[in-house]
């Protein structure tokens, strides 16, 4: 049914919701989980700044993509706890972008987004990046509904 399920992840409550359901889909059908977390750059000077104020030999772990690999490692390790193969992808820049890009790269099948954004009178508006993942999938959108 589905070899490879895209997923993305900011680490936020909804976010971790859509991220659960995927893990059991793809425990369910034997897919291989590709985990999308996007980020923004972050100045150097203020990594700079991080690093001298940190201890020694913990500085090395100060960058850009610190705070991203935290919440990827999160579903790497919930995932493995199910036995999934999976793979995280830590991207700079629009996080459905981000999606659609792995989407793309990973042939995928399917896309897990949550639906954060549909509540009261804009319950028929989509947020930002499910709105945007299901006009421009390469491959079918499975919305979960989170809020």
């Amino acid at each position: 049914m589905f070899k490879t399920i895209v997923v993305g992840t900011d680490g936020s409550e909804t976010a971790s919701e859509a991220v659960r359901q995927a893990v059991d889909l793809a425990a369910e059908t034997g897919a291989k989980l590709e985990i999308v977390s996007a980020y923004e750059p972050v100045p150097r000077s203020r990594l700079k700044q991080e690093a001298q104020q940190a201890p020694e030999d913990i500085q090395w772990t100060i960058h850009a993509r610190e705070d991203v690999e935290a919440t990827l490692q999160e579903v790497v390790d919930s995932a493995g706890a199910k036995g999934l193969e999976c793979s995280t992808h830590a991207r700079q820049g629009d996080p459905a972008d981000a999606i659609l890009d792995v989407a793309e790269e990973t042939s995928a099948d399917l896309i897990v987004v949550g639906n954060k954004g549909m509540t009261g009178a804009k319950r028929f508006l989509l947020g930002s990046v499910p709105n945007k993942v299901s006009h421009h999938a390469p491959c079918s959108v499975l919305i979960i509904r989170t809020t």
